[in-house]
């Protein structure tokens, strides 16, 4: 028997060995089954069988070999052989069989094996797929969770997802490039510059609704901001009212503000309006969470000045409420400008002081320009005055908020000088006015009301009680006076209305409303009143007489008048008028008329004398001339001249009574007088005596008579018995030393005896 080798399937003599040497049927399926199981389990039998036939071949001529030694044995050998054979052939057939059926249940199992192996793999794909769906899903749902922020409207909630997404997921996954979802994970990833930009735009076009609002209610927020100014003015008044000394600080000074600061009022956030920055601060945060920053400040900035150049209109109307009217404009600045500044003060990051002054200026500049072409179409005072309350308001409101106003100071002074004009052309036409319509006659007061109405806006203090008065009465001016006192005092008024609230120069005003009434004064009054005194009515010259008089006096009330008014910042000293000086000279001017029209009256009576120088009886009365003239100098000092200061009736009764005597002396002088006689001599002595006794009869008389020494002396001459003693000169100047040297001998040369 050949040795056993160490077991090898590909060599089936020792698995036929195996298999025949198996001593049940349990071995020898477990010897056949492990040779037959794989995929080649055919060709394995094929080879087998072979393996058994050579084996039965080689026990045959073995068993033949033993035959022929051992016949008996060997033919029962064969006899046993033959059994052999036919178990091996039974058995041939049952393994084939066999063989048949463990191949198809190898087939089957290796089936089903391969569905296991298939089915594990599907499995763990499912796995797989399953995670990376996971995977996926949280990614996916951080997508949609930004997204769903977004559309809540939660900007930075959005952004902030985004960021999260990245660092958790997005990142990770794409740093392991055999990650299932690393597709996906870029896919996203490059899709987030393009969320951050939704996030942008969107944070943007809530921010321009913002702006939108914003600038739909600055006009309102202006006017709510002027309106609480308004309202600490009102408080302001008030205080000063109770204790002058405040009237020493203005609005928006340290002590008002201490005063105000009991009743905060936020004029962003109160009643009437509400501006919420939120929008504002969102978008400057998403945009700072983007590295944005600058590029938002300038889209930011750009926006502003858009919005600024909408705000400001192509023309402003100064006459009416509307929207085009200055204070309009000012609302919608004002409210545009506090936005601004507030901006500035919430986020200074995003609004530097550079910025907010640029537009400011910038809007001033603009207003200021709107308004001066408008100016062209004021002429109204009144219009200017409400423009300058508009403005004033509109700077106080606006330095409260921290603004420089210096250039609209400077505008205001150019409004100033457009208003003096303006009141200086109407007050004008007043005066004028009021000079070429007075009837230059006393005015007549009827009742005591009247009398207190006229004292009151006149300078005039009369020397009697109103109580001794009786009524109606004759107060000594014309109804100019006290109309022109009106006007002055309304014209101050005026002036000084514009210093009310809100003007930095004082001083200006003073000033303009000093030269404003001294022209005033001097051309439209005094130069109108000595104009008029070419008339040849001597009542019209003594009434510009009168009046101007009070108006001198008016000039001194209205010196210290304007002292005591005038700020603590002019210089001091004292104030004069021009025409306080214009009026005192022009008072001579009057004098000097109503000196001529008396003289020329009685130039015009002396006229009309008609001596007889050598008469031959003496007449019994005096000249008609001499009783017209004595009636006439008695009539104007009772009537015309009546008004007139004491001391200007007696100058004009001196000079009038030694014109008078002159004209009269005069008389014999003419070189048409040849020859006088004695009864010529008594006519001129009877005048001459009448002229005496009037003066004689009149208050003073004994002032005026001096007037007449020369007229009376040289009657005296004419009339002496010694006529030589004129030549003696100590004779001469005891008794005729009045009478003209050259005069007397012409005289006595002349004079005749009967």
């Amino acid at each position: 028997m050949a040795p056993r080798r160490a077991q090898n399937y590909d060599d089936y003599g020792s698995a036929v060995q195996q298999i025949i040497l198996s001593g049940s049927d349990a071995d020898f399926l477990d010897h056949l089954i492990p040779v037959l199981k794989d995929a080649t389990a055919t060709k394995r039998a094929t080879m087998l069988t072979q393996n058994l036939s050579q084996y039965a071949e080689d026990r045959e001529v073995e068993i033949e070999r033993i035959g022929l030694t051992k016949h008996e044995e060997f033919l029962g050998s064969v006899n046993q052989l033959q059994h052999v054979r036919e178990g091996t052939v039974a058995l041939t057939t049952e393994i084939l069989k066999l063989n048949q059926s463990i191949q198809a249940s190898t087939e089957k199992l290796a089936e089903q094996k391969q569905a296991l192996v298939n089915t594990r793999a599907v499995r763990e794909n499912i796995s797989d797929v399953s995670d990376a769906l996971k995977e996926s899903l949280k990614i996916l749902h951080a997508v949609n969770n930004a997204h769903e922020l977004i559309r809540r409207k939660k900007y930075y909630g959005a952004l902030k997802s985004l960021d999260d997404m990245q660092n958790e997921f997005l990142i990770p996954t794409l740093q392991n490039k055999y990650a299932t979802q690393h597709k996906l994970a870029d896919l996203i990833q490059k899709s987030i510059p393009s969320s951050q930009k939704t996030i942008s735009e969107a944070v943007m076009s809530d921010l321009n609704t913002w702006l939108f609002r914003i600038r739909e209610t600055s006009q309102f927020l202006g006017e709510v901001a002027f309106y609480h100014t308004e309202m600490r003015r009102a408080k302001q008044r008030e205080r000063v009212e109770k204790d002058e000394f405040l009237n020493h600080f203005k609005l928006n000074s340290a002590i008002e503000l201490v005063f105000d600061e009991k009743e905060e009022f936020d004029v962003l956030d109160n009643e009437e309006v509400q501006v919420d920055f939120t929008p504002l601060f969102e978008a400057l945060h998403i945009h700072d969470a983007l590295g944005q920053t600058e590029k938002f400040r300038n889209d930011y900035a750009a926006t502003r000045r858009q919005q600024k150049e909408l705000l400001i209109p192509t023309m402003v109307s100064l006459t009416t409420d509307d929207d085009t009217s200055l204070s309009s404009l000012l609302e919608g600045i004002a409210g545009f400008a506090i936005i601004e500044k507030a901006t500035m003060r919430r986020a200074p990051q995003l609004r530097s002081s550079v910025d907010v002054e640029e537009l400011w200026d910038s809007m001033c500049s603009a207003a200021i320009s709107l308004t001066t072409k408008a100016l062209g179409e004021v002429s109204n005072a009144e219009i200017l005055l409400k423009i300058k309350g508009v403005i004033a308001l509109f700077i106080q409101t606006m330095e409260g908020w921290g603004y420089s106003v210096s250039r609209l100071d400077e505008f205001l002074v150019e409004l100033f000088d457009k208003y003096a004009e303006l009141l200086k052309r109407r007050f004008s036409e007043d005066f004028q006015e009021i000079v070429s319509t007075d009837d230059y006659m006393p005015m007549a007061i009827n009742s005591k009301e009247e009398y207190e109405k006229v004292v009151n806006v006149s300078w005039f203090s009369q020397d009697m009680d109103i109580n001794e008065l009786k009524f109606p009465c004759v107060l000594p001016f014309s109804q100019m006076y006290p109309l022109c006192c009106i006007d002055i005092r309304n014209f101050l008024n005026q002036f000084y209305f514009f210093s009310d609230d809100h003007f930095q120069h004082p001083t200006k005003i003073d000033e303009t409303l000093r030269k404003s009434l001294d022209e005033l004064l001097t051309e439209k009054v005094c130069k109108s009143l000595v104009e008029r005194l070419s008339s040849q009515y001597l009542g019209q010259i003594v009434q510009i007489l009168i009046n101007l008089e009070h108006f001198e006096t008016a000039c001194q009330e209205l010196e210290q008048l304007l002292i005591r008014a005038r700020s603590s910042s002019s210089a001091g000293g004292l104030l004069t008028l021009a025409a306080t000086e214009q009026f005192r000279e022009n008072k001579k001017t009057a004098e000097k008329r109503i000196f001529e029209l008396v003289n020329s009256k009685i130039d015009d009576l002396v006229e009309t004398a008609e001596y007889d120088w050598t008469a031959y009886n003496t007449p019994s009365e005096p000249s008609n001339y001499m009783q017209t003239l004595t009636r006439y100098l008695s009539n104007i000092m009772n009537s015309t001249l009546l008004g007139l200061p004491r001391e200007i009736k007696e100058l004009i009764y001196f000079d009038a009574l030694s014109h008078a005597a002159n004209k009269v002396l005069a008389l014999p002088l003419s070189n048409d007088v040849k020859k006088i006689n004695p009864n010529g001599v008594s006519a001129l002595a009877k005048d001459v005596q009448h002229l005496t006794d009037f003066v004689d009869g009149l208050e003073n008389g004994f002032m005026l008579r001096s007037n007449l020494d020369e007229l009376e002396q040289t009657i005296q001459l004419l009339q002496s018995e010694n006529t030589d003693e004129f030549f003696d000169i100590s004779t001469r100047n005891k008794k005729y030393g009045r009478v003209h040297a050259m005069n007397g001998p012409i005289l006595l040369e002349k004079y005749v005896t009967l």
